[in-house]
Order: structure tokens, then sequence, then C-alpha cells
């Protein structure tokens, strides 16, 4: 009995969960004509922009049978079978949500703006940018990266050493160093000799 509660309580969920996506936007789905529904499809379908929910129900399911399994052990065989079964039944509601996808992007893209979109996406060009992109993206990441700290060492170099200068600049002179009191002054030309200095010999033979 408690299985069968929480298989039924699983299955509730999922509904409920798929029932939001199939009627959060009605008054908008009725004003979008079907030419322009499936150019949104069109363009949903291209860029692969519901791939990222793929494994919802996949992961519900592994997360519920391995917590059935873990209190109802003897009934292992039976869990993982009702839950694939059920899962599997489900799996149909996916649909609900690639209509709310086109809804989205039908209220933010014309028309022709969606065909253009799946036309680029479709091509090789277009494929070749979904494939590659990761790819470009992390090697972005890292030059930018190499980028950044370059510019916020030479950044930071080149500012320490203008503010270096500017402070050496505005630094006050230092004073000229005393002349020596205990050196002799030298004489100047003329001048008498000091004490006990010998006269010079000025007279000629």
């Amino acid at each position: 009995m408690m299985l069968h509660n929480r298989v039924r309580s699983l299955s509730a969920i999922l509904v409920a969960w798929a029932a939001v996506f199939a009627f959060s936007s009605p008054v908008f789905a009725q004003d979008v004509p079907e030419s322009h529904l499936k150019a949104a499809r069109a363009a949903v379908a291209a860029i692969h922009a519901t791939d990222p929910f793929d494994n919802i129900l996949p992961q519900a399911a592994a997360a519920l049978e391995q917590q059935l399994i873990q209190k109802n052990p003897d009934m292992q065989d039976l869990i993982g079978k009702t839950i694939t079964d059920k899962a599997m039944a489900l799996a149909s509601r996916r649909a609900d949500l690639e209509k709310e996808a086109a809804l989205a992007y039908a209220k933010v893209f014309s028309e022709k703006e969606l065909n253009d979109i799946a036309a680029f996406y479709s091509s090789d060009t277009g494929k070749k940018l979904l494939d590659s992109g990761p790819t470009v993206t992390r090697d972005l990441v890292k030059a930018a990266d190499i980028w950044q700290n370059g510019l916020a060492r030479d950044l930071a170099q080149q500012v320490g050493e203008t503010l270096a200068a500017a402070a050496k600049a505005n630094a006050p002179a230092a004073p000229a160093a005393p002349a020596d009191a205990t050196a002799p002054a030298a004489p100047a030309d003329g001048a008498a000799p000091a004490d006990g200095d010998a006269p010079a010999d000025n007279t000629q033979n």
C-alpha cells in the first residue's frame, strides 16, 4: 500500500508540473497565430532550447526509485518496473514544455525573426556555433582571465611608479652639510702666513 501511494504521489507531482507549463499562458496562446507558433517551435528546436530539461523526468524517477528501494528492499523489482512504466507514460508530457517554450519565444520575437533564427541555426554555420560554442567560451574565459591579471598588474605598477615619482618631487630638499670647523681654512692670496709658518724667501741671489 505504501509503495502504491508513493508512486501515485510521483505521478501527481509530474502531471501537475506538466499542467503548469500547459496552462500558464492561455490568453497569450489564443492571440498568437498558428504560423507564429510554428516559427517559434522551429526556432526552439533549432537552438535546442529545451535540451537542458531532458533529465528532469529521469532524475525524478531515479530519485524516487532509490528512496523506495531503501524503504522496501524486498520489492525492488516491482518498484523498478512500476516507476519505469509510469515515467514512460508521462514522457509524452514533454510536448507541453515545447509548447510553453514556443510561447515564450513568440512573446519576444516576431514571426520573421523566429524564421531567421531557425534558418541560421539549422545551417552548417549555426550548427557549428552551437556545437563549438562551449569550447570557444571556455577559451575566451581563460584568455579573459590572463588579460585581466595582466591589466591589473600593469595598472598597479604604473600607478605605483607615478605616485613614487610625485612623492620624490614633493619631498623637502636635504639641508647642506655643515663645514668642518676643525679644518684650517686655506689662506687667501697675499695673506700673512699663520703663526709658526716660515715666511717664503723672496730674496734673489
